[in-house]
């Protein structure tokens, strides 16, 4: 059912007065560097309410993802990108990719957690929108992220354009479609792009031939890759065989109540030809096809060693900006590729709604924390005490 637009009881705002110029405020929280910096890191205040564009929408965010994303600066440009799912602790490189100290970089700046991953309701129509929009006040969207997307860590926020809203099911609840727009969007995407590479092998090879996949890491990006894969790869039958490389051992239980699928965990505590070698024996021989989620020097090093020749390991293209120049002569003595991928198209967002919607793919675990215990969901993902994905709620969302 759609969500009633009546203000939530314990925020008092000032109402909007056109003849006194007061302006109505709503709240917006700011998630920034984490406890490296010695400092605090979620900050809460009041923000003018963003006037409606004449073209466009005013979304009142019921719920967002805690998903982490760096803007490029001369300070972050070693910083990965990952959705929450596991810990920052776990996620970021200690090999060097991760700066010795952050400097504080205001309120507003939300670098590390911009809030891309949002669901909410249509609160206003812009003045020139037309009636046959497709679109009316009340309906429950989530917001594609393209380029300069705001901040989701508001009660309010405007789009410009409409063909960046997706609206959403009323047998989906805004928890599982705030987690879609980001990490579940870039997991399609990367299954999506190693589907072609898989066609290729399996004609090549013959009708009899396998295909092994290698899918590295247990955050949110790894357990929505996985759905998607066992739903996409589905009509392969036995030609397609998928092993989760668990990086830690919540996720190693987790993966395994997902799909029946080989599960080899990671320790870091191993040698690394001990974990190539029990990796191997788990695929029961070198794979084809990588897709590493570990953002890690080591990691990305790991996976390419558990190659066959003319096999490719696909990496985030944030990450891949960062570590394909120093493996891409290695890559080349190995005879294996090396592929970024990007967030995925509006289009493959509105078909990803629809195969949740439908419970084609199940999402994974979640936990839906209010807003204002911001600073308590940031310190849990950072001492990895979160299992699967993080929400904050603005609203009553469901």
């Amino acid at each position: 059912m759609p969500v009633e637009l009546e203000p939530r009881a314990p925020v008092a705002h000032k109402a909007c007065s056109p003849c006194s110029g007061e302006r109505m405020l709503c709240k917006q929280v700011s998630i920034e560097s984490p406890s490296v910096t010695g400092r605090e890191w979620v900050f809460s205040f009041d923000v003018p309410v963003p006037d409606v564009p004449a073209n466009g929408a005013r979304i009142r965010v019921m719920c967002a993802g805690a998903c982490y994303h760096p803007r490029r600066s001369p300070s972050l440009t070693s910083l990965t990108s990952v959705s929450s799912g596991s810990s920052l602790a776990t996620d970021i490189s200690v090999e060097g990719d991760f700066p010795m100290s952050l400097p504080h970089h205001g309120y507003r700046d939300a670098s590390l957690f911009p809030g891309y991953e949002v669901a909410g309701v249509i609160e206003s129509l812009g003045a020139n929108v037309p009636e046959d929009c497709g679109y009316t006040v009340g309906d429950r969207v989530i917001l594609y992220p393209y380029e300069g997307v705001p901040n989701g860590y508001v009660e309010y926020l405007v789009v410009h354009d409409l063909k960046y809203l997706i609206k959403i099911p009323d047998t989906m609840t805004l928890s599982v479609a705030a987690m879609l727009p980001a990490g579940a969007l870039l997991a399609m995407n990367t299954v999506f792009a190693a589907h072609e590479h898989v066609q290729t092998l399996l004609k090549q090879r013959g009708e009899n031939s396998v295909c092994k996949i290698l899918i590295v890491g247990t955050g949110g990006l790894a357990l929505w890759a996985l759905r998607i894969a066992a739903y996409h790869f589905s009509n392969t039958k036995d030609r397609v065989t998928i092993t989760i490389a668990s990086l830690k051992d919540d996720g190693l239980t987790m993966a395994q109540e997902v799909q029946r699928v080989n599960v080899v965990q990671w320790s870091e505590d191993l040698y690394e030809k001990q974990l190539i070698e029990r990796t191997m024996d788990a695929c029961q021989g070198h794979v084809d096809i990588v897709i590493d989620f570990g953002t890690t020097s080591r990691s990305l090093h790991r996976s390419m060693q558990c190659l066959s020749k003319g096999g490719v390991v696909f990496v985030i293209k944030d990450v891949a900006d960062r570590l394909l120049p120093k493996f891409s002569r290695r890559a080349e003595e190995w005879q294996i590729c090396l592929k970024s991928v990007e967030q995925g198209s509006l289009e493959q967002l509105r078909e990803l709604v629809e195969l949740v919607a439908s419970g084609k793919i199940e999402p994974p675990p979640h936990t839906v924390y209010p807003a204002e215990d911001a600073i308590d969901v940031v310190r849990k993902l950072c001492h990895s005490e979160i299992q699967g994905r993080a929400i904050l709620r603005f609203y009553p969302a469901d």
